[in-house]
């Protein structure tokens, strides 16, 4: 594989990357890219491959941006907006016309995205919920790590969690993975009526041992270190196909999420590429603050999931 990343970007990002290119460009509507950041993103991503780009915006901006920002736009799809949530509206049109696979934030506010996205007439939700993941690069680990939901649910219930579950497991077979190991965590490994979130993971395995969720194997209540290390498991006397080898992890609510996930990054150097599913399309959010090689890896895993959703199996499922 050419050297497509910088040399300091992690191996695993490379495999996923990698592994897009396998598959046709991601027709990609990019929803208000209006600043260098964003265009950057979409030029690389278009010229390795892993996207088709239609640029969402204001297209005079677009153009004064990409000038000056030395950025070769011509030969990219144009739809001209009047402004920001204009781009969001018209590019959810593309993704209802069946024109785009996926969508991609600009520089646009999350919500402002989001909120064209759910809108109850003219928005592309399904009957899942809509839930964020984190594919976390930690150089320190061995394998990728998922985790969810740190950005888009604040407090789910047990009854969202279920989505979040699945989502984060049908992701997961997306990159490659054929039975997922999801950790439900907690502060603790056994259950306590005292500690909610012990209690929705004892739940959350238990419908998963009924059918109600899908596609990998369930543990929980797990603490982080019961999670991913083998040791503190086998410590701990924890017989489990998950313990010490969990690739999903589940926490319990938003705030724990962005902690976990911002500790990774900025404690051990890990990157994080982020996607949402539940929506007709895989949406890709991308940071200013992204290295390329988190924001290229962003745009590679939405590809592998679009990738999935065009077989044949796949449509009559969603």
């Amino acid at each position: 594989m050419p050297d497509l990343l910088p040399s300091q970007a992690h191996e695993k990002y490379r495999r996923l990357i990698a592994a897009a290119q396998k598959h046709p460009p991601m027709a990609t509507a990019v929803v208000h890219p209006c600043d260098a950041v964003s265009l950057e993103s979409v030029s690389e991503a278009a010229r390795i491959g892993l996207i088709k780009p239609i640029l969402v915006g204001p297209v005079a901006r677009v153009r004064d941006m990409a000038q000056r920002a030395s950025i070769d736009i011509g030969a990219f799809e144009l739809v001209d907006s009047l402004h920001s949530h204009d781009s969001a509206v018209k590019a959810v049109e593309l993704v209802r016309a069946g024109k785009a696979e996926a969508l991609m934030k600009g520089s646009l506010h999350t919500d402002e995205l989001m909120g064209a996205v759910v809108a109850r007439d003219s928005g592309i939700r399904t009957a899942r919920r809509i839930s964020h993941c984190f594919v976390m690069d930690v150089p320190t680990h061995d394998q990728a790590l998922i985790i969810s939901d740190a950005a888009v649910n604040i407090a789910p219930t047990l009854e969202v969690k279920v989505d979040i579950v699945q989502n984060a497991i049908d992701l997961a077979k997306a990159l490659g993975i054929d039975v997922p190991r999801v950790a439900i965590l907690s502060a603790m490994e056994t259950v306590n009526p005292k500690v909610p979130s012990t209690v929705e993971a004892a739940a959350l395995c238990k419908m998963a041992d009924r059918g109600q969720i899908t596609g990998g194997v369930l543990d929980g209540p797990l603490a982080l270190d019961n999670a991913i290390s083998a040791e503190a498991a086998a410590i701990k006397q924890i017989v489990s196909p998950v313990a010490g080898r969990a690739n999903i992890l589940i926490v319990p609510d938003l705030e724990a999420g962005n902690m976990l996930a911002k500790s990774l990054s900025f404690l051990a150097s890990a990157d994080a590429a982020g996607i949402v599913l539940g929506a007709r399309v895989p949406i890709v959010l991308t940071s200013r603050a992204d290295s390329l090689s988190t924001r290229l890896a962003s745009c590679a895993v939405a590809s592998l999931v679009a990738a999935v959703r065009r077989t044949p199996a796949a449509a009559v499922k969603s």
